[in-house]
């Protein structure tokens, strides 16, 4: 008897070069910034000040804050972050570097400034950790399914 030895057949995988695109979660981090230091004067509390109103069926009026605004179009900007680290190449490792000292700027922050002891700037530092871990997890991930065991 012989034995045969199967090798499955290589796969090539092709690489795009990789993109430099800068953490987008920068971007909230500085209007919240330009904000609570020019329209609300250094105080947190003005991010529950309602932007507008709108009559509900129920009776009741639903209320749009600009805390509620700035975390949802954040939302939106986490969901691009997590969409862009599915992508590898040379600039993730940058990309994933930079993310993480975007959270180091936001902890510092939250910290020591006061104007960002809210509820609102807690919630965006967690989306900064948020796309910090799920950078690194998507990455370790992909990088798994890349090795070749022969």
């Amino acid at each position: 008897m012989t034995d045969h030895v199967v090798l499955p057949p290589e796969r090539h995988i092709v690489r795009r070069p990789g993109v430099f695109i800068p953490p987008l979660l920068v971007f909230p981090l500085l209007v919240y910034n330009v904000l609570a230091f020019t329209v609300f004067g250094g105080n947190p509390d003005g991010w529950a000040s309602p932007l507008f109103s709108v009559p509900m069926v129920s009776g009741q009026a639903w209320q749009l804050t600009s805390a509620d605004l700035m975390l949802v179009v954040s939302l939106g900007v986490l969901f691009l972050e997590v969409v862009k680290s599915t992508q590898s190449g040379r600039a993730s490792v940058l990309e994933h570097m930079l993310s993480t000292l975007v959270f180091i700027l936001f902890l510092v922050e939250f910290l020591l400034v006061g104007a960002c002891a809210s509820s609102v700037f807690f919630i965006l530092m967690f989306m900064a950790l948020f796309d910090v871990v799920a950078g690194f997890t998507v990455s370790i991930t992909s990088a798994g399914r890349d090795v070749t065991m022969t």
